[in-house]
């Protein structure tokens, strides 16, 4: 079993900046790919959007509405990955989820979710 563990969300004036950290622990072998999804507040779980993603070896990808303003990386030695979002806009807001897909060894990758973390962006 794997756990994703988020931190750093909040609740932020627009034009500001937050760091996103989720920590994986348990039975990993390696991860193949960490990202961040998210969930407006209107939108059900079908509905997540994929924020960022990056693979082991520093692969990145992003949605377009977040190009220029987020940041993804991770440290592997720590199974950890961050999000750092900068000039948030009001539709920025959402609850932000941690993914993994994680290689357990013996090709048996399964894909993972934590908990989430809100993000609220407003005066």
């Amino acid at each position: 079993q794997v756990q994703l563990v988020e931190s750093g969300g909040g609740l932020v004036q627009p034009g500001g900046s937050l760091r996103l950290s989720c920590a994986a622990s348990g039975s990993i072998f390696s991860i193949v790919t960490m990202g961040w999804y998210r969930q407006a507040p209107e939108k059900q779980r079908e509905q997540r959007e994929l924020v960022a993603s990056i693979t082991r070896y520093g692969v990145t990808n992003y949605a377009d509405s977040v190009k220029g303003r987020f940041a993804i990386s991770r440290d592997n030695a720590k199974n950890t990955v961050y999000l750092q979002m900068s000039s948030l806009k009001v539709e920025d807001t959402a609850v932000y989820y941690c993914n993994a897909d994680v290689n357990h060894g013996l090709g048996r990758i399964y894909d993972y979710w934590g908990q989430g973390t809100q993000v609220t962006v407003s005066e």
